[in-house]
């Protein structure tokens, strides 16, 4: 079955933009990856039917990376291996951050959720709270990480609550973060969060939330913590959190790098203080520019990874 030039663009994006973190896709991966409709036999079909992918792409045993660039497996399977590592040491924790009031959800993102990461990689977390509860929620996370000696490692950089869903801009660098986020617990609110989110399947219409078992789970007692909490403390402690983190933040602010990256509101926290979305953005643009030009392309496409 031959693709059509919709098809083979598809792959080839889709390869190129993991090829920017060095990280080969399964067939699977490639499919959920697509902004096209697909079946896993249907990728590797196309790929096998046309001779300008198979110039562009590389297919050899069970993984998708851009031509020339077959080193990537080893580099996947060595960083999948640390991450796995760094993931477990800090499972104490990340048991102790479920068992917190007022939080609902936690996912892995950044380099970890991949299984992608190099040794020293941050522990970076997604979290939603319930309504009127993200600055303390993410203080409580702090000194938690603080009592624990990882606070170093941890990076709570976007906390927001079930009243505020919605995430902004609605570009492929969002859906394909939200793709790529692991949930840790709160799978109901996971999947209420990503249906939320549609325009994730504007990029990616292949994608498909799986249930899973939670690797962490919720004490009981939590509940009733959170019911005596709600008669007067919590919404005490929420002021205070913000008052004080808030000023803690601005106070830091002279080194923020990416200010449009930031929000400091009631119920979002985002703090992508040097976040690598535009010079991403940039780069895959590039990449994208040199893998599909015939004037110059070249079978050694490993220069789309410096």
């Amino acid at each position: 079955m031959t693709p059509t030039r919709a098809q083979e663009l598809a792959i080839v994006r889709a390869v190129t933009y993991a090829g920017l973190f060095d990280y080969p896709l399964t067939p699977e991966q490639l499919r959920l990856s697509l902004g096209v409709p697909a079946t896993a036999d249907a990728v590797e079909t196309w790929w096998q039917h046309s001779e300008w992918l198979q110039s562009i792409i590389g297919f050899q045993n069970g993984w998708f990376h851009p031509y020339g660039r077959h080193d990537l497996v080893a580099t996947r399977t060595r960083r999948e291996a640390i991450s796995r590592t760094l993931i477990a040491r800090h499972a104490r924790f990340l048991k102790a951050l479920a068992a917190l009031p007022f939080i609902r959800t936690a996912a892995l993102s950044g380099s970890l959720a991949h299984l992608n990461a190099e040794r020293g990689a941050d522990l970076d977390l997604f979290i939603v709270t319930a309504p009127g509860h993200v600055w303390s929620v993410t203080v409580m996370g702090l000194v938690l990480a603080k009592l624990l000696g990882v606070r170093k490692r941890v990076c709570l950089n976007y906390v927001i609550s079930e009243g505020a869903l919605d995430v902004e801009p609605r570009d492929m660098f969002s859906a394909n973060q939200i793709i790529n986020l692991r949930p840790l617990f709160g799978d109901r609110v996971f999947a209420r969060f990503v249906q939320t989110n549609r325009f994730v399947r504007d990029h990616y219409p292949n994608f498909e939330l799986t249930a899973t078992p939670p690797v962490f789970a919720r004490p009981a007692v939590t509940s009733l913590i959170e019911r005596l909490a709600s008669l007067g403390p919590a919404q005490l402690f929420e002021r205070a959190s913000r008052a004080c983190y808030s000023w803690h933040l601005r106070r830091r602010s002279a080194g923020w790098t990416s200010r449009d990256q930031v929000r400091l509101e009631a119920e979002c926290l985002k703090l992508h203080t040097s976040s690598h979305r535009a010079a991403t953005v940039d780069k895959f643009e590039r990449a994208m520019a040199l893998a599909t030009a015939p004037a110059t392309f070249t079978k050694d496409l490993s220069v789309l990874a410096s």
